[in-house]
């Protein structure tokens, strides 16, 4: 009798990591996640955080990672280098590092915990938007291969294809998820913290160089929550508060289809108009 045998999904070909022992995991780069110059860097900062998850002294769940962009990463393999630097009762404390040809690429660091129930309360809240198959899927630029990877339906602030006005807002506001559906996990929630496009275009109204050079996201889904969330569209938005000398910031939000929220980020981004 046969059986059908479900090939791996993209994200995890792109995130997968062969562990060579004394925190040493080799990856390769794959062009469906390829970028404008390198790869997409919410598939690079998941790929660093699989890579802690993985270490055979890894504890608890993520709560923060923050990725410091500090070189090009070429096509081909790349090494991790994962150091759990300080493990106390409920908190463990990381430093990664990615290399190609014994050249840094791309610096980390990362905080996992043990959760547990406590008072809890969200000061922020979902923006209200349309259901998410009420909203036609956004066609979006065909020469960065990254994008082809995600479902992304447009309530405000898509980015134009083409040279449009200026926007007097940064705000995007979308919901998305991996395409084809993938159930939702931490690394998957790490890149979705890094699909928007770079707000300055969106201001602009055009494409224009630009890439990020540090990314923090907190995680404050637990396992639970994520298993709920599964393959179901998550609601994103992200704005900037200021734009000037070559960099902009950039802070962005992602919630659950129930109203709760998944994730928060915030990240620094360089470029040229």
């Amino acid at each position: 009798m046969s059986r059908t045998v479900t090939p791996p999904h993209p994200f995890d070909i792109a995130t997968e990591l062969s562990y060579d022992g004394d925190g040493k995991f080799s990856g390769q780069t794959t062009p469906d996640y390829a970028n404008m110059v390198g790869p997409f860097g919410g598939i690079t900062a998941a790929t660093l955080l699989r890579a802690a998850q993985q270490h055979p002294e890894c504890i608890g769940e993520p709560l923060s990672i923050t990725v410091n962009y500090a070189g090009p990463i070429a096509n081909g393999p790349f090494i991790i280098s994962a150091d759990p630097i300080r493990t106390n009762r409920n908190t463990q404390h990381w430093t990664l590092t990615l290399s190609q040809d014994g050249v840094i690429a791309t610096t980390a660091t990362a905080v996992f915990g043990n959760r547990r129930q406590t008072w809890s309360s969200t000061e922020v809240t979902a923006p209200v938007v349309p259901p998410a198959d009420t909203i036609e899927p956004e066609a979006l630029p065909e020469f960065i291969n990254w994008v082809r990877n995600y479902d992304m339906r447009f309530v405000e602030g898509a980015i134009a294809i083409q040279d449009a006005d200026p926007n007097h807002s940064s705000t995007t506001t979308l919901w998305v998820r991996e395409t084809p559906a993938r159930p939702l996990d931490y690394p998957g929630l790490t890149a979705l913290s890094d699909v928007f496009f770079p707000r300055v275009m969106l201001r602009l109204g055009r494409i224009v160089p630009a890439g990020t050079v540090s990314l923090t996201v907190y995680f404050h889904a637990d396992n639970e929550l994520l298993a709920a969330q599964s393959d179901l569209p998550a609601l994103a938005t992200a704005r900037s508060q200021h734009f000037g000398n070559g960099f902009f910031d950039q802070s962005a939000e992602l919630w659950a289809n129930n109203g709760t929220l998944l994730a928060t980020s915030h990240q620094m981004v360089y470029f040229k108009d």
